[in-house]
């Protein structure tokens, strides 16, 4: 059964099985991310077992489009009545039902080959249509817990977001990168380029933690650490 992990002040991880979503404690709640269709529930139940009442969810926050995210948002959405927010760049693939752009490569690697293989491959490009109440841009402050940074880290997606809480030091990554067996690019990418690029962009902000969709907090100078991990990845200029 899904449980609350908290990881700051205000932060908590409900891990989903192969996905992880989150929630921000402050000014009611905030969700991150919705887990794959069929999710409500088990989030719900975990909110539940932590104490909080899944009504006090005020606003929805996307960090992309794809189904393993963004599979419950309309149900979650529709039950409690609540704003979504997202990247403009995804609104009207959320707003269409579609859960991605079809042009996805696949990270090197076996990890990445089994993930593809038993999780991705074959999947539907589906979720449920939903709209999206307020678009959102690049350095966006959304007014929770001192100030959610909103960061365009395109590459995984075109309009793909992480975000930065700043008070407490914490990066929620989304699927800039995971961290399931050590950190590794995202198993499938939209340009895999861009999304080094992305990475290398934001570890250059201060945060001590990182959270991710697909795998464990990564803990105690996360910026360097992811820096270090991707530096070596980045293609020289020219090529």
């Amino acid at each position: 059964m899904a449980t609350m992990q908290q990881i700051s002040p205000s932060l908590y991880q409900i891990s989903l099985g192969s996905v992880n979503v989150f929630v921000i404690k402050d000014k009611g709640l905030t969700l991150i991310d919705t887990g794959n269709k069929g999710s409500m529930e088990p989030i719900f139940s975990a909110l539940r077992k932590g104490g909080e009442d899944p009504n006090a969810i005020k606003q929805i926050i996307l960090t992309h489009v794809h189904p393993d995210h963004a599979g419950s948002v309309a149900a979650i959405k529709s039950n409690l009545g609540v704003p979504l927010l997202a990247h403009r760049d995804e609104v009207s693939l959320i707003e269409k039902g579609v859960a991605g752009r079809a042009s996805m490569h696949l990270s090197p690697g076996v990890i990445n080959w089994l993930i593809f293989n038993l999780f991705i491959k074959g999947a539907p490009n589906t979720i449920d249509p939903v709209g999206v109440d307020q678009p959102l841009s690049h350095n966006d402050v959304i007014p929770v817990a001192g100030g959610l940074q909103v960061l365009h880290t395109p590459g995984h997606s075109a309009g793909h977001i992480a975000l930065l809480l700043k008070q407490e030091g914490v990066l929620i990554a989304g699927d800039i990168c995971a961290n399931v067996v050590g950190l590794d690019l995202s198993t499938v990418n939209e340009d895999s380029a861009l999304s080094i690029q992305s990475i290398l962009e934001v570890s250059e902000l201060s945060f001590d933690k990182a959270v991710f969709g697909h795998g464990n907090v990564l803990k105690e100078g996360a910026n360097q650490k992811m820096k270090a991990k991707f530096s070596s990845l980045r293609k020289p200029t020219g090529q």
